[in-house]
């Protein structure tokens, strides 16, 4: 389906990674929420250090920690040997990988390699194929989905919702009427599992059970508190004075994983939590708060690029270690155990409301 988006889409892509890399676009008065999160101290947590176990499964593949390096790039020049880098170091630690939109590879095939290339390195780890949701609700991308999943021999299909990005970015589409039905109709039809993420804005508690009704098997949070799309968007946008105050659009990750960890009473379902994951203690406390696995993008792309791979094998390993700490002072053994472990959540600070 080549069209003028094909020549557009791969610039768009290297504007995103180095400003991602480059530029502050996190979000500015908003974080995640980790900071209200605390474990109870567990002095006597009769287990010994070396008993502690990060280990974990997500899509039905062995992971050493609960964490995946997110949905990040692929579809112009450079990406091809960033998502070569990446999936070196993911298949090397064991843990799983998402490849960034391939919308521009329904477009064009020049850049399919980009895609590709991550399969080739990583053969037997967890990869996602990856699509919008404004594409997911075209009856023609569904069509021919099996593209983009045979790219990556992709282990299950991230539709991403992204509303707020499309809205601000300038070559942004706000076709957004029958995602939920694309969404629907995906889940039915495909031999994988189809993931659904936020890209940075949060998934509520009532939007993540319509997506249940509709067959998602995984809910990727993508709450507000890491990077901020909005911003990425503002910072190409003519029009950024407008619409600066939207940069802190968006629900708090802690707060999507409170919200939505209490369904799992009537829906089985695999919960990640993504949006401002940046340490070992972070990735414990949501796991504590109900989430399977986490997901991180921009702090570990800017460890590759601003260093090498032995930097990002660094940055994982250190994580890896904190939540190892976390888990022994609570007297988790396993990832399951740390899901049950004691906590105490401060709410969030409430603001008042202005009334007329």
């Amino acid at each position: 389906m080549p069209d003028a988006s094909a020549h557009t889409t791969p610039s768009r892509k290297k504007d995103h990674v180095d400003l991602c890399v480059d530029a502050d676009v996190t979000h500015r008065a908003k974080s995640p929420g980790f900071e209200r999160v605390e474990f109870l101290h567990n002095a006597l947590p009769e287990i010994d250090l070396d008993e502690v176990s990060t280990a974990t499964t997500f899509l039905g593949k062995p992971a050493s920690l609960p964490l995946m390096i997110s949905s990040m790039t692929g579809g112009y020049d450079e990406a091809e040997r960033i998502n070569r880098e990446l999936a070196e170091v993911c298949e090397e630690l064991s843990i799983p990988m998402g490849v960034g939109s391939q919308r521009q590879a329904l477009e064009s095939t020049a850049y399919h390699e980009s895609f590709r290339i991550v399969r080739k390195a990583a053969p037997s780890i967890a990869i996602t194929a990856n699509i919008g949701a404004a594409e997911a609700a075209q009856q023609d991308v569904r069509d021919n989905i099996h593209l983009l999943i045979d790219l990556v021999e992709a282990n299950a299909l991230t539709v991403h919702l992204n509303p707020l990005q499309e809205l601000l970015q300038p070559e942004g589409t706000t076709s957004f009427r029958g995602v939920l039905h694309g969404i629907e109709q995906l889940a039915a039809s495909l031999p994988i599992p189809v993931i659904v993420k936020e890209v940075g804005a949060g998934i509520s508690a009532s939007v993540a059970q319509r997506l249940l009704n509709a067959g998602a098997a995984v809910i990727d949070v993508a709450g507000a508190g890491g990077t901020s799309w909005a911003g990425v968007e503002l910072l190409r946008n003519s029009e950024r004075a407008a619409f600066d105050a939207l940069w802190d659009w968006g629900i708090p990750t802690v707060d999507c994983l409170t919200s939505i960890a209490p369904l799992r009473r009537d829906y089985t379902f695999t919960l990640v939590a993504s949006g401002g994951i940046r340490s070992g203690l972070d990735i414990a406390k949501a796991i504590g708060l109900g989430a399977d696995m986490c997901a991180a993008a921009r702090v570990l792309l800017q460890a590759l690029l601003h260093e090498n791979q032995d930097a990002l094998r660094a940055r994982i390993a250190l994580w890896q270690r904190q939540l190892r700490a976390a888990m022994f002072l609570t007297g988790s053994a396993t990832i399951a155990q740390l899901q049950q472990a004691e906590m105490a959540i401060q709410p969030q600070p409430t603001v008042a409301k202005h009334v007329r």
